[in-house]
């Protein structure tokens, strides 16, 4: 009997596929021996998860899932159904999981305590970014935003469980679905990008270690806004314009967002006399594209300080948001702060 050593095939026929998430997210499981395991399972069923949605949002035309939903959220907007269909789905991947002790979502007035008695993480997801554009087939996604959980497993879950600032997270990601549908996510360790590969249903690594570029010629606001916007805001979005940059603004934060990353630009949703505190929420929108940003090499702030140094105080919390490429952020940040500071004196 000859045995033979693997060799593997070089052929034309022979090309690669790729690397799988559920495949990756092994190979990086060491770079976290504490979570035994916990934490990966724990990606892979965000990642189910939004296979399903990705399934619903694509057929949404067909099967009478779009429009409103006829119910308004604890943020006074009106829910779309596949903001409710995209909530459900995760909410049950996620208590099936076992990892999750509880949940906060956009679409939910309280803490959702799932009763996993070993879970040892706390999920905060928006689960339908952008849902407004559904009926106009614009790009959506998913954000999330993961954390251990301060008390002991197996106790009830208290407040220092979930108001943790954004410099707290063990992962964060995002899903877009777009012309293609991509996982986004960090582990502190860097940022990787999975396309979807419909056919086979899996994801597959397309955008390996991503950065950011540290200055683009793109920024995205939107500029309906501007009669609100304090000075500082007013100059920095003149200067881009003088400057000749690209406007450019989907009304979708993980679209605009991601489009920044990949090619350098300044994505900016800042306080107005309408929102003096903001508009976007800072424990599942925010804090979670703050950290990829910064692992991406990028840069987030409110506009006078660090997204991921603010420490929440209210569950749906709202913040400013200026995030994108380092030197774009820091410049505007400068200009907001000279021009509050001048207006005091």
């Amino acid at each position: 009997m000859k045995i033979l050593p693997y060799q593997p095939d070089k052929s034309g026929l022979a090309y690669s596929v790729g690397t799988t998430l559920d495949r990756f997210i092994k190979l990086k499981q060491s770079d976290f021996p504490f979570a035994s395991g916990e934490l990966s399972q724990l990606l892979r069923d965000i990642a189910l998860a939004s296979k399903i949605v990705n399934r619903e949002t694509t057929r949404a035309g067909l099967s009478n899932i779009g429009g409103a939903f006829g119910q308004v959220n604890v943020q006074g907007e009106e829910q779309q159904k596949l903001d409710v269909i995209a909530n459900i789905r995760f909410m049950r991947a996620l208590s099936k999981g076992g990892e999750v002790c509880a949940i906060v979502s956009e679409e939910e007035d309280s803490v959702i305590d799932l009763q996993n008695s070993s879970g040892k993480y706390v999920v905060a997801i928006d689960p339908l970014d952008g849902s407004s554009n559904i009926d106009v087939n614009i790009s959506i996604g998913t954000i999330f935003s993961i954390y251990r959980r301060k008390t002991p497993a197996g106790s009830p879950i208290q407040r220092e469980d979930i108001m943790q600032a954004g410099t707290e997270q063990v992962a964060a990601g995002y899903v877009l679905y777009g012309s293609s549908t991509m996982l986004v996510y960090t582990t502190g360790c860097g940022v990787n990008g999975f396309t979807y590969e419909q056919s086979l249903g899996e994801f597959f690594l397309s955008h390996p270690n991503i950065q950011a570029p540290k200055i683009g010629e793109i920024y995205s606001v939107n500029e309906g806004s501007q009669k609100e916007w304090e000075e500082g805001v007013k100059a920095y979005v003149n200067l881009c314009k003088e400057r000749r940059y690209s406007a450019r603004y989907i009304g979708s934060l993980v679209a605009d967002f991601h489009r920044n990353l990949l090619k350098g630009g300044i994505y900016l949703y800042p306080a107005t006399k309408r929102n003096p505190s903001g508009k976007l929420r800072l424990l599942y929108e925010a804090n979670a594209l703050a950290f990829i940003a910064e692992q991406a090499g990028g840069m987030a702030t409110d506009g006078n300080q660090r997204i991921l140094e603010i420490q929440p105080t209210t569950l749906h919390q709202r913040t400013p948001l200026l995030i994108g490429s380092s030197d774009m952020v820091e410049e505007a940040e400068s200009m907001i702060s000279s021009l509050s500071l001048k207006s005091l004196l």
